[in-house]
């Protein structure tokens, strides 16, 4: 590698405006160390293999691929920098072009960083210390790779990567990573589709799921016309048009929640976002709705086993929410929430007694409370019922997970061990016919060793 290429180098790193959050990256901080030691000719062989050694050392941790190249395409659509929160906003605005152009000359400042290859760092490592008695050092540094093996179109994120590695000009990529982030979003909202919002020292953040759930619509058996008015609302919500807030209530096991992971897992390609929010966060609904608002994709916040006891702040904030309040009503944010209870709020005997009590203590409108807490569910626009199946359709849900692992059983023995781990267990459940179903292919599985 030519010494006249190395100040280029630092100065594209130097230049960067847009993008200029990239320096704060770890990675890229030990990168431009190792530039400037190569670029300084008072750091000795020893100082130089050490800041190449750190460099390698954090490629290896971050990145899977061990390419320089992949891992500054993964910092560029990932970044969270004024032209990449101008592209998902809402709503859509033209584009600033200043702070377009010079974006686009922050991705030719990065494509020249990306090709720094190990070969040529070395070769001119050689040069500047051919004379140094621990020469031969020098060849037993390890190397990484230019890129990766070839990507998978099919994937967003490869499809955006394939763009910039077929071009020769990063910045002719401007118009193809506009429109990446206009349907992705960018930050933590480009690189996953599911979160949990998570609290440490009493601060509410986001946090994305690295593996979330994989259930598909696919492995769901029975119960498709409760789980098609799911699918209808959340499909509306995506096309834009109205929607409602979803309540999917009944009996524990019959397939609620993994209806709600399910078509996260379906529709997360058109836009689709899910944020689990942990009951005793509702309060925080205001500060995560802020944050939430305004960007092109559609989130579902989503509760699970949603029940409240008396006088819970939670409650309240649940409500406000649901009613839309003056910044609570937004277009690009839905609430489902799962529950074994229709009504979510605790009654107690001693609020229907208030009805009719001369007791001084009682509320004297308590009828109103208690309407109140009856009507909390109906502030869900939809409701969707899962009971229990009766012996037929429990039968009929191990049949279909059975058929769809390929296990080859007689069918009265199928049954009648199902049934029995019905009455072992939890009762007949869709969740109980997929636990038996688990069981019986490991027992197979065993047998066949």
């Amino acid at each position: 590698m030519e010494h006249s290429k190395i100040s280029p180098t630092l100065l594209a790193l130097d230049s960067l405006s847009i993008y200029r959050g990239l320096l704060k990256d770890s990675l890229i901080n030990k990168l431009k160390e190792l530039l400037i030691s190569l670029d300084e000719t008072n750091d000795g062989l020893r100082e130089v293999i050490n800041s190449y050694h750190e460099f390698y050392f954090e490629l290896a941790k971050k990145s899977t691929t061990m390419s320089l190249k992949d891992y500054l395409l993964d910092q560029i659509i990932f970044d969270e920098n004024p032209f990449t929160f101008q592209q998902q906003a809402m709503p859509l605005k033209s584009s600033n072009r200043v702070i377009e152009k010079v974006a686009a000359q922050d991705l030719n400042s990065l494509q020249l960083i990306s090709q720094l290859d190990s070969t040529s760092v070395k070769a001119h490592l050689a040069e500047l210390f051919q004379n140094d008695n621990d020469h031969s050092l020098l060849e037993e540094l390890p190397e990484w790779v230019l890129e990766s093996d070839s990507l998978d179109p099919s994937n967003h994120l490869d499809h955006i990567k394939e763009c910039f590695r077929a071009s020769d000009r990063w910045s002719d990529c401007i118009e193809d990573l506009k429109n990446f982030h206009r349907h992705y979003g960018c930050g933590l909202f480009a690189r996953y589709f599911a979160f949990v919002w998570e609290r440490i020292d009493g601060s509410g953040y986001i946090r994305g799921i690295e593996s979330p759930d994989p259930i598909t619509l696919d492995e769901l058996v029975e119960y498709q016309n409760e789980r098609s008015r799911v699918i209808e609302n959340t499909l509306q919500f995506l096309k834009g048009f109205p929607a409602n807030n979803v309540l999917l209530y009944g009996d524990r096991g019959s397939g609620k929640s993994s209806t709600v992971k399910a078509i996260l897992n379906e529709y997360h390609n058109q836009g689709l976002r899910m944020l689990e929010i942990p009951k005793a966060y509702l309060a925080d609904f205001p500060l995560i709705i802020r944050q939430l608002k305004n960007r092109t994709q559609r989130f579902i916040l989503y509760v699970d086993d949603l029940v409240f006891g008396d006088n819970e702040e939670n409650y309240t904030s649940l409500k406000a929410v649901l009613e839309g309040g003056l910044e609570s009503k937004t277009p690009n944010i839905l609430i489902y929430a799962t529950s074994n209870r229709r009504h979510l709020v605790k009654e107690y005997f001693q609020e229907r007694a208030g009805l009719q009590s001369n007791n001084p203590a009682e509320e004297v409108h308590a009828g109103d409370t208690m309407q109140e807490k009856l009507s909390l569910a109906d502030r869900f626009g939809i409701n969707v019922v899962f009971t229990s199946p009766n012996q037929t359709k429990y039968l009929d849900i191990v049949d279909g997970i059975a058929v769809r692992r390929n296990l080859n059983l007689e069918r009265d023995i199928l049954h009648k061990e199902a049934l029995q781990w019905a009455l072992w267990y939890n009762g007949r459940s869709a969740r109980t016919a997929r636990q038996f179903v688990d069981w019986i292919e490991g027992q197979i599985s065993l047998k066949d060793l």
